[in-house]
């Protein structure tokens, strides 16, 4: 659950809007979660599969499919920021994500002005604009923070990301007037799924292991920067099969100063016994002694982060073509 003594925050990575209006409420009042986010995955997901947006469809005959989703995702996010302002006043984070057309991604001025718009419309200070890591998207991240968004930088995978994103906020924030913050949304879980089966063959036995490695790794990286108002998100903290308890990877990442954004399932795994150990921060001796371990198998760590960013760039493209191809046909 939330500790604010030692700033774990814990986010519910899941928007629908019946839900919204009903469990979402109860679990921050129960001190469950204290800020939410989504993407193009979780939106396709819910608005083609939930009878809670016909209502608002049939008002909306005739506008693009982008319209469409467009008008769907604010009014999701507007109810999820209403629902999360307490918090926010309270300085208990408080903020719900929004992520620009990921087919953005490598158009930095395009980027700046989905941001602008959409922040605009939404008009809730405690939405956070979700921007991916690319070389498009860090001068995408300063320029809004530095017009008092929130930013959360996501498809983190590799420290070079890492480092990029924290100084472009740095100056971001450094150049606002405005209560801003942000998050370094480190993926995590992915790792794991790519390469155990490929550690086993080889005999090397530390599986679901490289994520948590990785992303512990970041985490100081973000650390030493000393800046109170950017954090490391762990992000893809689900896990798959059953081979992992469901809330493996929120307590492996239990950390001061941090926030776990995970699955709905995920957390009510979570909740049923409380955290008792603080895993983070890592021996840094045993996170090289991995890695160098790896390297000696002939298994490159940034080449694999940018085989993963490619493929979670694509993930959320194909997931919001599905989506405005639906909406499409939804005339």
């Amino acid at each position: 659950m939330v500790n604010r003594e030692k700033e774990f925050s814990l986010w519910l990575d899941f928007v629908e809007r019946d839900f919204l209006q009903g469990e979402f409420k109860r679990l921050i009042q129960e001190g469950v979660i204290n800020g939410a986010t989504s993407n193009p995955a979780i939106f396709s997901a819910s608005m083609t599969h939930s009878l809670a947006y016909q209502a608002q469809l049939e008002g909306l005959k005739g506008k693009s499919p982008k319209e469409k989703y467009e008008a769907l995702a604010i009014e999701d996010i507007r109810m999820a920021a209403q629902a999360l302002k307490g918090c926010y006043d309270e300085g208990n984070d408080g903020y719900i994500s929004l992520e620009v057309d990921p087919f953005l991604s490598n158009n930095t001025q395009a980027t700046i002005e989905e941001g602008r718009r959409l922040y605009a419309q939404i008009d809730h200070e405690n939405v956070m604009i979700k921007i991916p890591a690319t070389h498009a998207g860090y001068e995408a991240m300063k320029t809004l923070l530095s017009e008092g968004i929130s930013v959360n930088a996501t498809l983190v995978f590799s420290p070079k990301q890492a480092k990029r994103c924290l100084k472009a906020m740095r100056e971001g924030i450094a150049l606002s007037s405005r209560r801003v913050d942000a998050v370094i949304s480190v993926f995590v879980s992915r790792f794991d799924r790519l390469l155990d089966p490929q550690l086993l063959q080889e005999g090397i036995v530390d599986v679901a292991k490289t994520g948590i490695y990785n992303a512990g790794l970041i985490y100081q990286l973000i650390e030493s920067a000393n800046e109170p108002h950017i954090r490391t998100l762990f992000a893809s903290t689900g896990v798959k099969g059953d081979t992992l308890e469901a809330d493996y990877y929120i307590r492996e990442l239990y950390a001061p100063h941090s926030v776990n954004t995970a699955p709905l399932t995920t957390i009510q795994s979570y909740i049923q016994k409380p955290q008792t150990t603080t895993p983070l921060p890592l021996d840094e001796a045993v996170i090289q002694g991995y890695f160098t371990k790896l390297s000696d198998y002939g298994f490159d760590m940034e080449e694999i982060s940018q085989t993963l960013l490619k493929e979670g760039l694509v993930a959320f493209e194909e997931a919001f073509s599905t989506l405005l191809k639906t909406l499409e046909e939804k005339e």
